[in-house]
């Protein structure tokens, strides 16, 4: 078998893991937050950072374009100037949290992406969501780590590649984008 067949066989199993029931039940929370006129976070690191600024993207663009109700949407990841001033002044574990300090509101959505569960600044963010009644839906993969607990919804890709991992969370962000983009 090639390695290309391979790869593609694993990841079918990893998307066919997915509860699309709890998917359909994020898209739900995301339309509350954008008719309630609320405002959605993304965070990820890495791979998960590329997947939230994507999402960001297509909700503040594709799904608010000529829509009635338009996303408040923001990836904490994408102001690099603060973020690695945050990284660089107090630490990496604060870059999420300190700018939900200055924007989060109680009935806020965060959405947290992190492959394997156990980000320490995307965890620190969840905690603040919590803390402050945010709403939190956390993605992630492997068994989930800390962040499925600590998010009051949560999605586990079941895979113990990362590759796969991140593929699969980005197949959840593109259901959630398209929910909105195609209605």
């Amino acid at each position: 078998m090639s390695y290309a067949t391979d790869y593609l066989m694993k990841l079918r199993t990893a998307l066919d893991s997915l509860d699309a029931e709890r998917i359909d039940a994020f898209c739900e929370i995301v339309a509350k937050v954008r008719d309630e006129g609320r405002q959605l976070f993304v965070c990820g690191n890495g791979g998960s950072s590329a997947t939230a600024s994507h999402f960001a993207s297509d909700l503040g663009k594709g799904g608010s374009l000529g829509k009635p109700k338009r996303f408040k949407v923001l990836s904490l990841s994408d102001n690099v100037p603060w973020f690695s001033s945050l990284a660089n002044d107090i630490n990496y574990e604060s870059v999420f949290v300190e700018q939900l300090r200055n924007f989060a509101e109680p009935g806020d959505v965060l959405i947290a992406i992190s492959g394997s569960g156990n980000s320490p600044n995307v965890l620190r963010a969840v905690e603040y969501a919590n803390e402050i009644g945010m709403v939190t839906i956390g993605v992630a993969g492997f068994k989930g780590g800390k962040l499925a607990p600590l998010c009051r919804h949560s999605l586990i890709v079941d895979s113990n590649h990362m590759g796969r991992i991140e593929d699969g969370h980005f197949v959840v962000m593109h259901v959630l984008a398209y929910y909105f983009m195609e209605q």
